[in-house]
């Protein structure tokens, strides 16, 4: 087991799957902290983590199904429509091109008008040049950014890292590493993987949970909850296909109900997405409320308004989760990374109260535990 203190040995390079408005926010939020003092700047839980700096995170393949985006340099792609994330002006350019991917399941029927599918090779001819642009390309983790609801195609570049030995990073909620049979695959093909569903830095998730269990720490009885979230970018326009949400709405359920004594009947909590706004562009709208009683059964109820910038939230979780990957490649650890998951995803294969996988995430960085 490692122990000491961790020195970074080379730059974290990395494949994006999915170069959306999400990917746009990480990518520029990178340049953003290029130009800033990271130890004074707001959103980053580690200026520094394991040895690694933000400017040790590198693009080096980059994949998405658009028309207009594949086959761009990723500065100019980042821009693309329909993206909306416009924070810095002059990105530098990058000799990263745009490659083609595989559309299976990726379009939602709602956001075909907006995104223009690129008319894909054929399968056994796309997977070959994927496996060798990722091999040229010395990728080492794949971030899938895919869209909510895209299984076949989260499933396909799981097995893509497992074929050309990348770690990965699961955005989406596919369930992969909370899959005992795919996080079993990538603990025999010695990679590490962090998932699933990644947690907003301040989200409606993360702080539906946290009220939620402040309220059942102290003594008082949830006896029921809800949460809405409505938004204007192509994130809630693909979830208005409600056959897309089955694992969005069980990963958002669960990540809730984990932090409770006692989980709520199914029919006394709701937690979802509940429109699109298309003014509302990326400002997203979280609506929660408890219904209790404390007391002597006396009632009390507790409503929150949550607004943010969607795509600001996941940047400053992605980072801990890629560097958290590369440290445990650099190890030579394998499988679902337990702490990482735990702190940084919605729906990890085991769940646990924020301050304890918080305090996990510093113990593997540490190097005191590692995956089982």
């Amino acid at each position: 087991m490692f122990r000491g203190v961790f020195v970074a040995r080379s730059k974290i390079k990395v494949g994006v799957i999915g170069v959306g408005n999400c990917f746009s926010g990480l990518y520029q939020g990178l340049e953003y902290y290029r130009h800033h003092n990271v130890d004074r700047a707001a959103g980053l839980m580690h200026p520094v983590l394991g040895g690694y700096k933000l400017s040790d995170i590198e693009f080096v393949s980059a994949f998405d199904v658009a028309e207009n985006k594949v086959g761009s340099h990723l500065h100019k792609a980042t821009f693309a429509s329909p993206n909306a994330v416009n924070w810095v002006k002059n990105m530098p350019k990058s000799n990263v091109v745009v490659q083609e991917s595989p559309i299976l399941d990726g379009i939602g029927t709602f956001v075909h008008g907006l995104v223009k599918p690129v008319k894909n090779k054929s399968m056994d001819v796309l997977t070959r040049d994927i496996r060798r642009h990722i091999e040229e390309t010395q990728t080492r983790i794949l971030l899938c950014y895919l869209p909510v609801g895209s299984q076949k195609a989260c499933e396909y570049w799981a097995k893509m890292a497992l074929d050309t030995g990348c770690g990965m990073v699961n955005c989406l909620p596919v369930f992969i590493a909370s899959n005992p049979l795919w996080a079993q695959r990538f603990k025999q093909a010695g990679l590490p993987i962090a998932g699933d569903d990644i947690k907003a830095q301040v989200g409606s998730t993360i702080v539906h949970r946290t009220l939620a269990k402040l309220v059942d720490d102290r003594g008082a009885l949830i006896d029921g909850t809800y949460q809405l979230n409505v938004g204007g970018n192509t994130d809630f326009l693909n979830m208005k296909e409600h056959g897309r949400l089955s694992s969005k709405k069980i990963s958002k359920t669960e990540s809730v109900q984990s932090n409770l004594r006692k989980p709520l009947d199914a029919d006394r909590i709701h937690i979802g997405p509940s429109d699109y706004v298309p003014f509302l562009g990326n400002k997203k709208l979280g609506f929660m409320r408890i219904e209790g009683r404390m007391w002597a059964d006396i009632p009390f109820n507790v409503e929150l308004r949550l607004e943010v910038d969607d795509k600001a939230n996941s940047g400053g979780v992605s980072v801990d989760a890629l560097r958290c990957v590369q440290i445990a490649l650099d190890r030579g650890a394998s499988g679902y990374l337990e702490g990482p998951s735990a702190y940084f995803m919605k729906h990890p294969p085991v769940q646990y109260a924020d301050p304890v996988a918080r305090q996990m995430v510093e113990d593997f960085i540490a190097g005191k535990n590692q995956p089982k």
